[in-house]
């Protein structure tokens, strides 16, 4: 949690495909406005200009060849500087950063998708965050299958967007699992309602977490 009354609040947006979270980070940071609560939003890979030439190159459908180790450095690199240049700044003025996906992606991604090791993650996070982790993390969860289904009616797949579905069913349990795991940060949601039963559940965490912070 804070470590002081200025500092901002990190709230993290996680999920599959096709979840919504574009469309519940719009309605989050709205929330938080009409609270008077300042607040960034942000995404990862990506939140900065070199960040976002990485997430080019990790998105591009024609960089077949990227093996998972180099996947992983050049998200924890974007991650670097997305936090140097964006979310530490937010936080340390006391904005509250609202970022779509961070850490609990690469755990689910990076980790179950791809298959490398935890502690391998966990050493990464370590050396390029120091302390930095969310304060509260959001996980909308849908099957695998739907999710995809809703992404690729959305745009046209990325590299990610074209594995096979049996990638996406290992990273909704890493999901799953990390909820489980920590369950004062991280709270489930069940995507697959309607967008006022989602909107309502978020809105009631917040309200929670909000009254926790004063």
């Amino acid at each position: 949690m804070n470590d002081s009354e200025t500092r901002g609040c990190f709230i993290s947006i996680e999920g599959i495909e096709g979840v919504g979270k574009s469309t519940n980070i719009r309605f989050i940071c709205d929330f938080l406005n009409d609270l008077g609560i300042k607040n960034v939003s942000t995404r990862e890979p990506g939140g900065t200009p070199i960040s976002e030439q990485i997430r080019d190159v990790l998105l591009a459908a024609g960089n077949k060849s990227l093996c998972p180790m180099t996947e992983l450095l050049l998200i924890f690199s974007g991650r670097a500087q997305h936090i140097h240049e964006i979310i530490e700044p937010a936080l340390t003025s006391g904005s509250w950063v609202v970022c779509d996906r961070f850490t609990d992606a690469t755990y689910a991604y990076q980790g179950a998708g791809r298959g490398l090791p935890t502690d391998l993650i966990e050493g990464m996070e370590n050396l390029v965050q120091g302390l930095i982790r969310p304060d509260l993390t959001l996980i909308f969860d849908i099957q695998a299958d739907l999710g995809l289904k809703r992404a690729h009616r959305r745009s046209k797949p990325d590299r990610f967007e074209r594995e096979e579905l049996g990638f996406f069913n290992r990273v909704r349990e890493c999901y799953l699992t990390r909820a489980n795991a920590f369950p004062d940060r991280c709270k489930l949601i069940d995507a697959s309602q309607n967008i006022g039963e989602v909107q309502n559940e978020i809105k009631n965490l917040l309200e929670q977490f909000v009254a926790s912070q004063t």
